[in-house]
């Protein structure tokens, strides 16, 4: 009997095992070793300061691909260059600051669970880029981007829009493609979330 339950206990832990490291090897087949294996040096379109930001945020969240960073902020501010209300000083009409336009309470709730690193402004703000960029990420992450669980469901978080989702999908694949091939990725369980056939 107690031969039985060792052997069962050892089968349960072995499938435990077998199990994590399928789930490794599909995320680093989704994304060709995750974000810092694939940080290109330059991408067409993306300032080099932001690039290396994107590259170096995107590590703090496992799964969190640069490229989407990179979307984030092309999406929002063109990586900072628009000359749009709220991303250099002020707020958009929704009250947006900075170059991945974040609301005043939600940029302040998530640098105070997830200060962002030195080099960046003290206290943090939201119009500075490093600041900026690793609060995306850890807002990303805490919200479905972490080990690429609901990549789509973190983006309908940060801007609750399909269409904003779609487009920000969209614009990290045409990064990717630049900089490292694509990978398939299975639909989103939710049926409010857009179809995802590849992220980067």
């Amino acid at each position: 009997m107690v031969r039985a339950v060792a052997a069962a206990l050892g089968g349960v832990v072995l499938l435990v095992v077998l199990l994590t490291a399928a789930a490794a090897g599909l995320v680093t087949s989704l994304f060709g070793g995750g974000a810092a294996a694939a940080a290109p040096t330059m991408v067409a379109g993306i300032p080099a300061d932001y690039l290396t930001l994107y590259t170096a945020a995107a590590t703090t969240c496992p799964g969190l691909h640069w490229s989407v960073l990179a979307a984030v902020g092309k999406v929002e501010s063109d990586h900072g260059r628009s000359a749009l209300p709220g991303v250099a000083a002020g707020a958009n009409a929704a009250g947006a600051q900075g170059p991945m336009q974040f609301l005043p309470a939600t940029f302040a709730a998530v640098t105070a669970a997830h200060p962002p690193p030195q080099g960046g402004a003290a206290p943090p703000s939201p119009y500075n880029p490093s600041d900026a960029i690793y609060t995306a990420a850890a807002y990303l992450c805490d919200n479905g981007a972490r080990d690429n669980r609901d990549l789509p469901a973190a983006l309908w978080q940060y801007n609750h829009s399909t269409a904003y989702v779609n487009q920000v999908l969209d614009t990290a694949r045409g990064f990717a493609t630049t900089a490292a091939p694509t990978a398939c990725r299975a639909t989103p369980e939710r049926p409010d979330q857009p179809h995802v056939d590849h992220l980067p």
